[in-house]
């Protein structure tokens, strides 16, 4: 009986870029509600826009993804200014292109509307270069793309942490930090792209964890710790671009966080980069997989595996399809949050409505929000995208109903951020992930039931 064992890959063209988008230091960048600053003082590491294309021939229309260090997206105007502007420059379907953010909390604030504010004045023309800086990473990895394979392994990493506590002073409440009594997905995927002689193009890592190692103390610009995971790996892949693809992270932060100190930042970053190396060094070469030799009787009997040159998948498929989520019937209307906003008197009180204000703006005065699954198949792989922040279940329960495929699962993509996706038996605790979201209980769930749908219909096409 001839077994074969192979890695899921893609082969066809590949090609990589990259721009700086490190905003200018006195930009607006109060992210979080407890912060006393308003402004960026410093640059801790660079932020930076990664694209990397995918495609069958010259000839086929392209795939391109393009990993910003950015936080999320406050509204829709602003990130179809940009999304919208790419797709027309560089001629891409509205399903080709995805545009997603590693969610750092100490970049630049991505709205236009808080130009009033102490270094709101930067945020406009910053938009204007991130835009320029996207299409002329996109349209140089579109130039790039060269024969290739991208191969994916999995493996683990200990970073993320479940982040729903019980607070042990009010049992009745849950806050947003480190629960050891809960396990966490630790499951990290990477994606290794190499040309023909097995020089490495680009690597992808695949990660849910909430880049909120650097808080409201902290003023400084940073990718958190993704700066330091792309220093690791870059360095032991001849420099070749990593791109950080932030997984389903709603409940999954790291242990130490909430600082603004960035050896913490730095240290969380070497856990996941060196995971991910551990996973690369362990690959087989491109369009090679493992086949079964039969017996070797010695003091035991030996089963022998051998290498063999296997030809990976070379189809790209790419979908995108609406889906209605329920709102809570409870969600306040815009008006009535106003009027709550200006008779307050409570600073914390006052950032958590404006926020409310902005995800009652993004979903609509409506009973139902129209969001949006991006559903890529590369090869043996499938990718899902969506803007939001859905719980680990999301890519759990995918990766358990598609066994042997590589599935890539994306938070904060293509669309502007409204809340989070938890699981439906969360939603009679006081947890800030639930009172945030404008979900109705089930969202989850209806989620990931249609990302099912979409990546089954990928598979039979």
């Amino acid at each position: 009986m001839k077994l074969t064992v192979r890695q899921p890959a893609f082969t066809g063209l590949i090609g990589v870029a990259r721009s700086d988008i490190t905003p200018p230091v006195g930009i607006f960048a109060r992210n979080w509600g407890a912060a006393t600053h308003e402004v960026a003082e410093g640059i801790h590491r660079p932020l930076t826009a990664t694209a990397l294309c995918l495609r069958t021939s010259q000839d086929a229309p392209p795939l391109l993804l393009v990993s910003l260090d950015l936080g999320w997206w406050r509204t829709t105007q602003d990130e179809w200014n940009l999304r919208g502007a790419v797709l027309d420059a560089l001629q891409i379907d509205a399903a080709h292109l995805l545009v997603h953010f590693t969610h750092t909390h100490s970049g630049p604030a991505l709205s236009r509307t808080d130009a009033d504010k102490p270094g709101g004045d930067l945020i406009g023309p910053y938009l204007d270069q991130l835009r320029e800086h996207v299409i002329d990473a996109g349209r140089r990895a579109i130039a790039n793309a060269q024969p290739a394979t991208l191969d994916w392994a999995y493996g683990r990493c200990a970073l993320a942490r479940n982040r729903d506590l019980v607070d042990p002073d009010q049992p009745d409440r849950v806050v947003c930090g480190w629960n050891p009594d809960m396990p966490a997905d630790d499951t990290l995927l990477v994606g290794c792209a190499r040309d023909n002689n097995g020089n490495t193009l680009a690597t992808l890592v695949n990660y849910a964890c909430h880049p909120v190692t650097l808080a409201w103390q902290n003023k400084l610009i940073s990718p958190d710790f993704v700066g330091a995971l792309r220093e690791v790996v870059e360095t032991h892949t001849d420099h070749a671009p990593c791109l950080f693809l932030q997984g389903a992270s709603g409940e999954l932060a790291p242990a130490e966080q909430y600082t603004d100190d960035v050896t913490i930042a730095d240290k969380n970053g070497y856990v996941v980069g060196f995971a991910a190396l551990s996973i690369l060094t362990d690959m087989l070469p491109p369009q090679t997989g493992l086949v079964y030799g039969g017996v070797i009787e010695s003091g035991a009997p030996l089963a022998l595996w051998t290498r063999q040159r296997i030809k990976p998948a070379g189809h790209l498929r790419a979908n995108c399809q609406p889906i209605g989520i329920a709102l809570k019937h409870d969600l306040p209307s815009i008006s009535e949050l106003q009027q709550q906003l200006a008779t307050s008197s409570d600073i914390y009180q006052q950032e958590r409505l404006r926020r409310k204000i902005r995800v009652r703006e993004t979903v609509g005065n409506h009973v139902e929000a129209q969001l949006t699954v991006w559903a890529w198949a590369i090869g043996d792989a499938i990718l899902i995208a969506q803007g939001n922040e859905a719980y680990s279940q999301l890519q759990i329960e995918l990766r358990r109903r598609f066994p042997g495929t590589a599935i890539i699962v994306m938070n904060l993509t293509n669309s502007p951020h409204a809340g989070y996706l938890p699981p439906r038996n969360l939603y009679d605790k006081d947890l800030y992930q639930v009172w945030q979201s404008p979900f109705a209980v089930g969202c989850l769930e209806t989620m990931i039931e249609h990302c099912s749908d979409l990546m089954q219909e990928l598979q039979v096409q």
